[in-house]
């Protein structure tokens, strides 16, 4: 099966694609793409529980936490802690976050009316379900359950 052959493949080309022209866009608003995509997942109103984010964007603490860090020490964000539970952090968006996450929306905004015009409503929403029987595979069943062990000791 050659590369171009399987799901993975495309699937990796095309986000690297996105990724790449995010991080462009970005760079000019001294972000990076996951940056943007951090504030543009927070709350604007109540912050939203530092708890919270990680899995609402699909992030492994570790990283976010280094994001998050980042984050702090240019502005665009700060923690709260709730005041009832102060175990609780709430992260929240500063004035200048507030002005970088609007710059993050507009890049995306941008992204999409753009394909929104090259891609028919069709085959979008054939997109959208497909991409929604891949997640529900990937979150729902153990695809690797059946995979044969690779035996080093027979090479």
């Amino acid at each position: 099966m050659k590369p171009e052959e399987t799901f993975d493949y495309p699937l990796r080309w095309s986000w690297h694609g996105v990724q790449r022209h995010y991080n462009i866009i970005a760079s000019r608003h001294d972000l990076t793409m996951t940056m943007g995509y951090v504030l543009l997942n927070i709350d604007q109103e109540n912050g939203t529980p530092s708890t919270q984010l990680g899995p609402k964007i699909g992030m492994e603490p570790g990283s976010l936490t280094r994001t998050l860090k980042s984050m702090e020490k240019k502005g665009y964000i700060f923690k709260q802690s709730n005041e009832i539970d102060r175990r609780k952090v709430h992260i929240c968006l500063s004035e200048l976050g507030r002005k970088k996450r609007e710059a993050s929306r507009e890049a995306v905004l941008h992204f999409n009316d753009y394909l929104d015009k090259k891609i028919s409503a069709s085959q979008k929403k054939k997109f959208f379900e497909v991409m929604e029987i891949i997640n529900s595979v990937l979150s729902n069943e153990n695809i690797f359950e059946a995979l044969p062990q690779y035996d080093e000791t027979k090479n």
